[in-house]
């Protein structure tokens, strides 16, 4: 997973696209990137790895001239989590020049890889996908041209082919030099894109007539830069913005559905963000509601005496199952927020130190009760285990541990970094089984079932959820026991 921002304005556009990365922080922690465009035609671009307030630099962002850009914050899920190479944004100069930003994952690397090199005669420097996508957008693009003038109809028609070429998850923002901005989104609509708008202002603060555009991956982007939201981006549409900022859009996918990702609403969203009509505050709510009543069907009457999260995005479940069960709802557990979000850092041994520098349990919240935590989901359990753990040392006579997801039993290609199916505690489990593993006196899962209807109540333009990491059914069709094989043994942990 990633974040996204792109900005059209009227004025400079880098304090918009610093303050949107921002809010998108926890989309991605391992590097983060800047571009912009000037009427010319000339970009400017700074990556660095880190995090936003790290990376940047006055006098970088001074060197970002222009009234187009786009930004990017990294998760890593494919290349090196620390290579600065494979920051984003990418760069190719023909035709035209374009930078490009992508959340995502595909999964027909391979293939288009040797494509690009036999077929396309484009060579890639990295392992990213990214550099893949750019390449093959610029390869599309340098078919559907006519004449030297690009226009949006040509634009789209290469956003079909590329559609045709590149199978996975992909929400994409591109700056086309001396053009304009393009967003588009797979045909499934698995990652978020969202559209706003804003009157474009003068000096003194006087409307222009025209308009400024943005597309980000969340909602909240929007209204915290005073934009208004005025759709979700659709599964196969293109967006392109031109320079005098005129929008035109066109479906560029003949059978697209809307499938998003349900682990977005779990726990990658910010939960003051609304996605495909969703809030995602509301469905973590009902997510406590349902989770309630398995909890209720379960756990023996009395094993619980308090329900607590596992701070922060537990805290809606956690709140609903208290209310529901009519437990006691205490907060057990302080949270060191200048520590990353531990499910997104690289490799094990750094979750699992970073863990308790991260969580702190207040010994009077635990000692001598039966405690019921709350988490969002467990993927590898190396922060749940030691979770677990720090209740008991703080005096926990007995801890119940559930999940607001259901249990996490394969490999999530979409652009969620879970791998391999080895590294995943449920894999090959049971839910006993699964509770002696993390030291749990019981366990209980959000069935699969419950998951879905949580999400989707009140959400009738969406077709189906990408649930493959609870399911193992892959919504695109197209991943194997092979690829996923090839991934477990060339992908990053």
């Amino acid at each position: 997973m990633c974040g996204i921002v792109g900005v059209v304005g009227q004025g400079s556009v880098n304090q918009d696209i610093y303050d949107s990365l921002l809010l998108l922080q926890h989309r991605g922690q391992d590097s983060t990137g800047i571009a912009t465009a000037e009427t010319t035609g000339v970009f400017h671009l700074f990556k660095a790895k880190g995090q936003v307030r790290e990376a940047f630099r006055t006098r970088d962002m001074r060197a970002l001239l222009g009234n187009i850009g786009l930004g990017h914050v990294r998760y890593a899920t494919k290349g090196t989590a620390s290579s600065e190479e494979e920051a984003q944004p990418f760069y190719v100069n023909a035709p035209y020049g374009i930078v490009l930003v992508h959340n995502g994952n595909l999964t027909n690397t391979r293939e288009l890889t040797k494509e690009l090199f036999s077929k396309d005669r484009r060579h890639l420097n990295t392992s990213s996908d990214t550099e893949l996508l750019v390449n093959v957008l610029a390869n599309e693009l340098q078919s559907s041209i006519s004449g030297f003038e690009l226009d949006p109809a040509q634009i789209f028609q290469a956003v079909t082919r590329v559609h045709e070429r590149v199978e996975g998850s992909y929400a994409t923002i591109a700056l086309i030099a001396g053009y304009g901005l393009l967003a588009f989104r797979d045909p499934f609509g698995i990652r978020p894109l969202i559209l706003g708008t804003r009157p474009a202002l003068d000096a003194d603060g006087t409307a222009t007539g025209r308009s400024e555009w943005i597309v980000a991956s969340e909602s909240l982007v929007l209204e915290n830069g005073g934009f208004e939201v005025v759709r979700d981006v659709e599964p196969g549409e293109a967006v392109f913005v031109d320079l005098e900022g005129n929008l035109h859009t066109q479906q560029c996918a003949p059978n697209p559905q809307l499938v998003p990702c349900s682990f977005e609403y779990v726990y990658l969203a910010r939960p003051d963000s609304v996605m495909n009509g969703i809030s995602v505050y509301e469905a973590r709510l009902r997510m406590g509601e349902r989770l309630a009543d398995t909890i209720a069907r379960y756990t023996p009457v009395g094993a619980i005496d308090v329900v607590m999260p596992i701070p922060d995005s537990s805290r809606p479940a956690a709140m609903q199952v208290a209310r529901k069960l009519g437990i006691e709802y205490r907060e057990g557990f302080y949270k060191n927020r200048y520590v990353g979000r531990t499910f997104i850092m690289p490799g094990q041994a750094v979750r699992k130190k970073s863990v308790r520098q991260k969580l702190n349990a207040m010994s009077s919240e635990f000692k001598g009760k039966n405690v019921l935590l709350i988490d969002d989901s467990i993927v590898r359990g190396t922060t749940s285990k030691e979770i677990i753990q720090m209740a008991r040392d703080a005096g926990a006579k007995s801890v119940t541990f559930a999940s607001a997801a259901p249990p996490v039993r394969y490999p999530h290609v979409y652009g969620i970094n879970m791998p391999s199916r080895h590294e995943l505690v449920a894999h090959g489990r049971t839910i006993p089984e699964i509770a002696a593993e993390l030291g749990a006196d019981y366990m209980v899962y959000q069935e699969i079932d419950d998951l879905k209807a949580a999400i989707l109540e009140g959400a009738p333009d969406v077709d189906d959820l990408d649930m493959s990491c609870f399911d193992g059914r892959y919504v695109t069709g197209t991943v194997s026991d092979e690829y996923l094989a090839w991934v477990e043994g060339t992908q990053e942990s």
